[in-house]
């Protein structure tokens, strides 16, 4: 659908599974979403047709890394980002908040932002709500994350407490630098860890302010999967019934199951690229490490069911053997398969809110997961 503006539309929903649309003047978004991550405006080992032939609607771009290294301001002058990296559908930038909280020892937090070193040239750099919303601006992203800190797990109560409400002060800033951009959408952040009444509380903060889109944030930092169900399975319901609701840097396959079940659209993770550089491949029965030498001698595909080019044109033995032998291809190969089967896995949760059979699906999911790899040869 052609649109001037940012629009979700709930399609259907089956318990608290979702299916729905996002329509952006670049393009149609199918939730639940998989983004695949593009730190350095580019997925690693992927050109950007790639990605789009995997069924990707929507990348992932990194403020941190992209103010840093071109620059955006250099970005700017080149077209924006998505000229830069030939990639004409919908883009979300994240604030740069999380890769700033992450450089321990190499920045300094106050109530204006975060003062800090570059990891590249010990440069000195200041990120705040405002510069964030420029740099973002800059950018030409289609979804913008307002600026918030996100403290890792376990922390105690205070420390959580104190951190939400800074955020929840951060995204009203956020809000205001913003302005009104028709055709941009501004995501708020709902933070509080594992905290169910700061969750709340959260939510309360950011629906006043009133935001294009909703994000979970603060989890995947180290709390393990029961913990992060646990607050998933409140925090979407705490946020607006009529706007996507995003679950940031999350994660595997039975993570975006498990978050969709409870009510998550989008999600984003550098999982299925990385993997892929080390060996590790998603497949429905599980997790394949290719490195392993069961597969030298085997002739069969990682997946019979696969479309993608790594499935339909090449043996585990080969795949086993360009990795082995450090060749760029086994990135390439390894790391589209597994995008091409996050995107299929999304299409399937879609197809299954829309008959009603998203338990069905689960089931089914879990099952041939505990069956594991086919065995060898």
């Amino acid at each position: 659908m052609t649109t001037d503006r940012f629009r979700y539309t709930k399609l259907a929903q089956d318990g608290r599974a979702r299916l729905g649309r996002i329509d952006t003047p670049r393009g149609e978004i199918r939730t639940p979403a998989f983004m695949p991550v593009g730190t350095a405006a580019t997925v690693k080992a992927m050109r950007p047709e790639s990605v789009r032939e995997t069924g990707a609607d929507i990348l992932l771009g990194n403020t941190y890394h992209l103010m840093l290294r071109p620059t955006a301001e250099r970005i700017d002058r080149l077209g924006g980002l998505h000229a830069f990296m030939n990639w004409d559908r919908p883009i979300l930038t994240d604030s740069g908040g999380f890769q700033v909280m992450s450089l321990t020892g190499l920045r300094k937090l106050t109530e204006e932002g975060v003062t800090f070193k570059s990891h590249i040239d010990g440069s000195k750099h200041m990120l705040s709500p405002e510069r964030s919303m420029e740099i973002q601006k800059l950018l030409g992203s289609d979804i913008v994350m307002c600026f918030d800190e996100c403290p890792a797990l376990p922390a105690d109560r205070k420390r959580i407490a104190e951190s939400m409400q800074l955020s929840m002060r951060w995204a009203a800033r956020s809000r205001d630098a913003f302005g009104d951009r028709p055709g941009h959408a501004l995501f708020g952040i709902q933070q509080g860890g594992l905290e169910e009444d700061l969750r709340g509380e959260s939510a309360e903060a950011l629906r006043a302010i009133e935001f294009d889109g909703y994000a979970v944030g603060g989890l995947a930092v180290g709390e393990g999967q029961e913990a992060m169900f646990g607050v998933l399975d409140y925090a979407p319901g705490m946020l607006p019934e009529d706007k996507p609701r995003y679950l940031m840097g999350v994660g595997k396959p039975d993570d975006l199951v498990g978050g969709v079940k409870r009510g998550i659209d989008m999600f984003d993770c550098v999982l299925p690229s990385r993997s892929g550089r080390t060996g590790q491949v998603f497949t429905r029965n599980g997790v394949v490490n290719i490195k392993n030498a069961r597969h030298a001698d085997d002739p069969r595909p990682l997946d019979e069911a696969c479309s993608c080019p790594a499935c339909t044109s090449y043996s585990r033995a080969y795949l086993h053997h360009v990795f082995r032998a450090g060749e760029i291809l086994s990135s390439m190969l390894l790391t589209w398969h597994n995008l091409h089967y996050y995107q299929e896995l999304m299409a399937e949760m879609r197809a299954a809110i829309e008959a009603g059979d998203f338990d069905g699906f689960e089931a089914r999911f879990h099952a041939q997961r505990a069956d594991g790899d086919i065995p060898p040869l």
